[in-house]
């Protein structure tokens, strides 16, 4: 099940896409989390039972939240992990139901691995080094994210 059509970078909606072009734009930050191993740097990918995809790990905002709290709050919550941001790592938009929706991510390190429980949202995290990450990905505006995050 597709979570709707994401775009390519530099592209843009066509009012066709956009079937209820007046309603709120939906609002949703996540984050590249990363960790340093005896191996080198992994990425933090989850796996959504809803859409059966790879992803990195993000959320809509609550109301009155910072997109930074939402971004630290989705990660903890879909991966087990408290994070610390680092720097802005772009953004991505796309079209769910009709509706547009854009997410803004951060890079993030590893502060505290908690334990990781899936649920009925998440059911698996991995974690990978940044090539098998951009393979393992399901959206390609997501790879390309990492792409431009690593010069892969």
């Amino acid at each position: 099940m597709s979570e709707g059509r994401q775009l390519a970078y530099n592209e843009t909606m066509t009012n066709s896409e956009i079937e209820n072009p007046s309603a709120d734009v939906v609002e949703a930050a996540g984050g590249l989390l990363w960790r340093e191993t005896p191996e080198g740097r992994e990425l933090a990918l989850v796996h959504r039972l809803r859409y059966d995809d790879w992803t990195i790990p993000k959320g809509k905002r609550d109301p009155g939240e910072r997109w930074q709290e939402t971004a630290l709050r989705e990660v903890q919550e879909e991966t087990g992990c408290k994070a610390q941001l680092t720097s802005f790592a772009g953004s991505t938009a796309y079209t769910v139901k009709g509706v547009a929706k854009i997410v803004l991510f951060w890079n993030m390190v590893l502060r505290e691995e908690l334990s990781f429980t899936p649920n009925e949202e998440v059911d698996q995290l991995l974690w990978l080094p940044a090539e098998e990450a951009f393979k393992k990905l399901s959206h390609e505006t997501e790879k390309t994210l990492l792409t431009l995050q690593n010069r892969l």
